[in-house]
């Protein structure tokens, strides 16, 4: 198969509008969702006087629940053909859990909204990105998908920004900022439902009755299984981004300074995005993967061996441009492989599997961090980066193109 093909350029103008609303309907969800958690923990702490184990659990509790919940709400969509339903749903439940955070009177109403939260979180993922699928012109599917993951990455940068700005100008007022905070979580669910048209379904497509069964599972085909693999291996490479923020500290970077990091991982995430989906569309996607991937070895390795500011603010650049030329571009893989009527369940089997990928690496991250320092866990990353580098060379003719 081709490394290229002759599609005509994309421009953002030809994108179809529900893409682009999506897109804003994910950054206006991550700038609310954004500006509570990045204060959550310390109200909780500070505020509420919660134990920082009881901070802990709640979290990792709210997170497994958004990864449970993906895999079963992208098979419902298959089966009720309604991805804009469910994915309206996600972002409405999460909508209705945001005055809660101001209000709660005790940390039980806030582990209540957290973990309805992350259950809208997980709802509305798998059939978001199979409605993107859906809408988006086979041969702008690349840039469709890289300018939903640019603009949500642009609301996971402004988020926390805007929580700084109001801590400030409010004195330190917390309510004050989660009631504000509220704003954009309806703009967002406004918009979902009022901007976003689903389109019918194909005459003839095949109709799923039972979406999780073997069977259904088998009809995915190789292709996805292929992707997801390959997804899984790049995951166990790349660990949690908390660890940019312990290398941080591991260098003498002050407190104040530390959400710094994540504000320029995720600035070089937003901006290569879009450019990156926009070229996957044009040349070998695995091309690009293996261009992601040579940016995490060079982070991994600049983030373990040149411990001071400029190394830091290097690495952590480097990291968010791995982010950009990838996860983009692994959903729109997984929209190239599975077949129309699966690719909720797809989508979802997706998130499921590098959900738990991405836990086993932080794990293996934490423990190599403490027996052996931040230097072994970097280096350990860019090895297992290596690895998935040379396994994708044979699997570029399957992976270049748009099935």
């Amino acid at each position: 198969m081709s490394s290229t093909n002759n599609i005509t350029p994309v421009t953002r103008r030809s994108l179809p509008a529900g893409v682009w609303a999506l897109g804003f309907v994910s950054m206006f969800m991550d700038i609310s969702s954004e500006m509570i958690h990045a204060l959550l923990p310390v109200y909780m702490v500070a505020v509420l006087g919660t134990a920082s184990l009881t901070v802990g659990i709640i979290e990792g509790i709210a997170e497994a629940t958004a990864s449970i919940t993906k895999i079963f709400s992208g098979a419902l969509s298959d089966w009720l053909g309604k991805r804009k339903l469910l994915a309206a749903l996600g972002y409405g439940l999460a909508a209705i859990t945001k005055p809660i955070f101001p209000l709660a009177p005790s940390i039980g109403w806030l582990v209540a909204a957290r973990f309805i939260d992350r259950i809208g979180k997980g709802i509305r993922g798998a059939p978001r990105d199979a409605l993107i699928a859906d809408i988006t012109p086979l041969e702008q599917r690349g840039a469709g998908f890289g300018l939903r993951q640019s603009l949500d990455t642009i609301g996971a940068f402004a988020g926390p920004l805007l929580a700084i700005a109001l801590m400030w100008t409010t004195a330190n007022h917390f309510q004050t900022v989660f009631w504000i905070a509220v704003l954009p979580a309806f703009a967002a669910v406004a918009l979902i439902v009022f901007a976003v048209r689903e389109p019918e379904r194909p005459a003839g497509q095949r109709k799923v009755r039972m979406p999780l069964r073997r069977s259904e599972l088998r009809l995915l085909g190789a292709g996805f299984w292929l992707v997801v693999t390959v997804a899984a291996v790049f995951t166990l490479a790349r660990f949690s981004e908390a660890f940019l923020i312990l290398r941080a500290q591991s260098i003498g970077l002050s407190l104040a300074l530390v959400p710094v990091v994540l504000v320029v991982m995720n600035l070089a995430y937003s901006l290569s995005a879009y450019p990156a989906g926009v070229l996957a569309d044009r040349f070998s996607r695995s091309m690009l993967l293996a261009v992601g991937l040579l940016f995490l070895v060079a982070a991994d390795l600049v983030l373990a061996l040149v411990p001071d500011i400029v190394g830091l603010l290097i690495g952590v650049v480097l990291w968010g441009l791995h982010m950009g030329f990838t996860q983009g571009l692994l959903a729109t893989l997984v929209a190239d492989a599975a077949p129309a009527e699966l690719r909720g369940t797809a989508f979802g089997m997706f998130n499921l599997i590098t959900g738990i990928a991405l836990l086993v690496a932080s794990v293996l991250a934490g423990f190599l961090w403490d027996q052996f320092g931040p230097e072994a866990t970097f280096l350990a990353g860019a090895v297992f980066a290596v690895v998935a580098l040379v396994g994708l060379l044979p699997l570029r003719a399957r992976l270049s193109m748009p099935q």
